[in-house]
């Protein structure tokens, strides 16, 4: 069984996780503590970012990287086409959405975060111990504007992000007005990347995350709630339903579907 070192909050994390589910490919899902835990990762990958995939000996980090590798040793059902030009698109594609949708939607998560006390406990996973739900919850939002302005995430940041999420998600519907998939007849790591790297803008609707009921299918104001997007999640909430497994598909803890173990990393 595959290894995937993770933050289930992490979209580049549910980027790899979709594409591991496309392939229908067996793995265990392995949280890694935030400080201590990456150090760790560090010491296994050489960085500390997630997501890692371990398969065997092998440790393949970066979730492009990870694509890559599971079309090089796992051909069945491949994430990019052969044909050049289709290629091409979809390479250009998913770079895209890792910069553009994966960048600027933790800006606009973190401005939503530090407006709305409710938001910022109910995004914390389910398992979290009350006292700390309680003690995120009482940092005052000014906080977090004032720590959000010293890593470039202030509001001037988060309004911009805000409207270049808009183009994106409006050129996204128009390109999937007619269309299955944004490259050719069948999905690709494009819309695999596009679809994962949304999930901060708005949540799955279905049993996908380790994440209370009702932030399904909720999200960010103002772009997941908007009528002009519709056809962008109504295909992504096809895309999940065709091809991402749910919480309850495997009841292994750790495995595929299940929420994930924290383990020590070797």
């Amino acid at each position: 069984m595959l290894d995937l070192y993770q933050f289930e909050l992490s979209h580049y994390s549910e980027k790899v996780r979709l594409l591991l589910d496309y392939k229908g490919l067996p793995y265990r899902k392995i949280e890694v503590t935030p400080g201590v835990g990456q150090v760790e990762l560090f010491r296994m990958s050489g960085q500390r970012q997630v997501p890692v995939l371990k398969d065997g000996n092998r440790v393949i980090a970066d979730s492009t990287a990870i694509a890559k590798y599971l079309d090089k040793q796992y051909p069945d059902r491949p994430l990019i086409p052969v044909d050049p030009k289709q290629k091409g698109l979809c390479l250009l594609i998913e770079a895209w959405a890792d910069e553009s949708i994966g960048f600027k939607s933790r800006k606009v998560l973190f401005g939503a975060l530090s407006q709305n006390q409710n938001f910022r406990t109910s995004i914390l996973p389910s398992n979290t111990p009350d006292a700390l739900k309680t003690l995120v919850g009482a940092v005052p939002g000014e906080v977090l504007n004032l720590l959000g302005l010293g890593v470039g995430y202030g509001p001037d940041a988060v309004q911009s992000a805000t409207e270049d999420l808009q183009q994106d998600l409006e050129s996204l519907s128009l390109l999937l007005l007619e269309s299955p998939y944004l490259v050719g007849d069948y999905p690709t790591l494009a819309d695999f990347a596009v679809a994962g790297l949304s999930m901060l803008i708005k949540f799955p609707s279905g049993p996908y995350l380790d994440l209370p009921e009702t932030l399904r299918g909720k999200g960010i104001p103002g772009l997941a709630d908007r009528s002009a997007y519709e056809t962008f999640f109504n295909w992504r909430d096809r895309l999940y339903a065709d091809y991402r497994k749910p919480l309850s598909a495997n009841t292994t803890a750790g495995a595929t579907g299940s929420t994930p173990t924290s383990i020590e990393i070797d």
